[in-house]
């Protein structure tokens, strides 16, 4: 998985970068198909910040979490949060439609089949 973070306004120092190393490297948890994760710090003149985590899956369309907070770890931690969700989503729908297909046939033998004879 390809990782790289992005900082606008805003020098990304090493303790920055480690974190969102870290919260990315959980995200295959979530979702096996994760080819690339990008990460946007942006810092505004008000003093809050906003982290954008896009996520590249395979096959599939970019999803993309944000999040703004005036404390830049939490707007990290709150993104990352957001991202786990739609990544649980989207594999859960996947399971889901991979499972749903025509309805088992009866066994033979079973009762309601003895009733009709």
């Amino acid at each position: 998985m390809n990782f790289s973070i992005t900082g606008r306004r805003i020098e990304i120092t090493d303790a920055i970068r480690d974190r969102a190393r870290r919260k990315a490297d959980k995200l295959p948890r979530f979702h096996n198909n994760i080819s690339r994760v990008e990460v946007l710090v942006e810092g505004s003149t008000a003093g809050r910040f906003t982290v954008e985590v896009i996520a590249n899956v395979e096959r599939e369309e970019l999803i993309l979490a944000k999040e703004t907070r005036a404390e830049m770890y939490t707007a990290m931690d709150a993104a990352f949060h957001k991202m786990v969700r739609q990544l649980k989503k989207k594999k859960e729908k996947q399971r889901d439609n991979k499972h749903s297909g025509a309805p088992r046939p009866e066994p033979l033998g079973s009762p309601e089949q003895e009733d009709v004879a």
